[in-house]
């Protein structure tokens, strides 16, 4: 046997111990395990963050264990089995890349998402959008919604354009800042956000990685105030904390 299907049997070989013989795994459902699946997702995040190879290889090893959970579950309801499960993935992947299995023709990779929403929309999807999933965090959400809607041609023609709007919007948060309705201040920071996303995709940069760096920078910083503090941070006033944010500061462009 190949080594690889060997491996992946393994682990469904002893899913099917676990769920008979092991009291944890017998009473876990669909639900019980979704907390615990989205934690393990995260945790993935974190490797692949970090760079963590190692990390990764035992974190796609946990989501394996839960995706093959989810298909004994399924199985045991007559819902669906795991051989199911994959070989419909498989007719997705061969359906959705013609230039592949078929004769279509591609040269760039946006041919290939284009053409990936229109088989998609042929399928019998009735939007674009249908595939974003609801629970997706917001800033994931919006570059998605954005990814998407892009793919049939809702989309600036170049980032000067995008900037533009984000001008705007920032003109319009700062107008109904002044009118001080907070559910219209709120209404142009979202836009604000959202322009902000549209054009961090245009320069091609990840803005959930790009904030979760700052959240890096701004947590080792603080920490570095909490570290070196003379007094407790209580005692001690702004320009106190400043001068040791510099420091922190320094020291990170000397890394």
């Amino acid at each position: 046997m190949n080594p690889k299907a060997e491996a992946f049997m393994r682990l469904v070989d002893i899913m099917d111990d676990l769920r008979e013989q092991c009291p944890w795994d017998k009473k876990q459902t669909i639900h019980t395990l979704r907390k615990l699946t989205i934690e393990e997702t995260y945790e993935l995040v974190d490797a692949i963050d970090d760079d963590d190879y190692e990390g990764i290889k035992e974190e796609i090893g946990d989501l394996f264990l839960h995706l093959i959970f989810y298909a004994k579950i399924g199985s045991e309801r007559k819902a669906f089995s795991l051989e199911g499960s994959l070989n419909a993935i498989c007719e997705k992947l061969i359906t959705r890349h013609p230039h592949i299995y078929g004769d279509t023709s591609v040269t760039t990779d946006e041919d290939v998402k284009k053409n990936w929403e229109a088989i998609k929309l042929k399928e019998g999807k009735k939007s674009v959008l249908e595939g974003v999933p609801k629970s997706l965090p917001a800033m994931v959400k919006a570059y998605r919604l954005q990814e998407k809607t892009a793919t049939v041609g809702f989309e600036w023609e170049k980032a000067a354009d995008v900037w533009d709007k984000v001008l705007e919007e920032k003109a319009e948060l700062e107008e109904a800042v002044r009118e001080g309705d907070k559910a219209h201040i709120e209404e142009e920071f979202g836009d604000l956000i959202f322009s902000l996303i549209n054009y961090a995709r245009f320069q091609d940069i990840d803005p959930e990685a790009a904030l979760e760096k700052i959240n890096s920078k701004f947590k080792n910083r603080f920490e570095y105030i909490e570290k070196h503090a003379p007094k407790p941070l209580m005692d001690m006033n702004l320009e106190e904390m400043d001068t040791l944010w510099n420091k922190a500061k320094d020291l990170n462009r000397k890394c």
